[in-house]
């Protein structure tokens, strides 16, 4: 099972998932020993698969960081935070998190757009 540890001291996961709005994004930034990179991408490929099939869920996507970093980031998008809570404490789900390696750290975080009009940065 992963370590999970918070990416914001000030507020938890947990208490994220109290809160009621939505859309809601998901990163998780993950880091492991480099020699369990194939276990990591099994394990979350695998808890995808359960997630894509729960409501409110719309996607998600995995990137590793370059030059041999052995840190990646996921990102999923769900309806609100209720559809995300619910999935997240699924027995299914828990029980499949369970598979993560164990040198993974696990740092999940909600998040939602902000609507700010023509701000890019190039």
């Amino acid at each position: 099972m992963p370590e999970l540890a918070e990416l914001d001291s000030a507020v938890t996961l947990f208490e994220q998932m109290d809160a009621e709005e939505g859309p809601v994004v998901l990163m998780n930034l993950f880091t492991i020993d480099p020699s369990d990179e194939q276990a990591l991408l099994d394990a979350w490929a695998h808890d995808a698969d359960f997630m894509k099939t729960q409501p409110g869920y719309i996607s998600t996507q995995m990137h590793k960081g370059i030059a041999g970093s052995a840190t990646y980031v996921n990102y999923a998008v769900w309806q609100d935070v209720q559809s995300f809570r619910a999935a997240f404490m699924h027995p299914e789900f828990q029980r499949r998190i369970a598979q993560y390696p164990e040198s993974a750290i696990a740092k999940p975080h909600l998040f939602k757009k902000l609507a700010v009009a023509n701000h890019c940065v190039t």
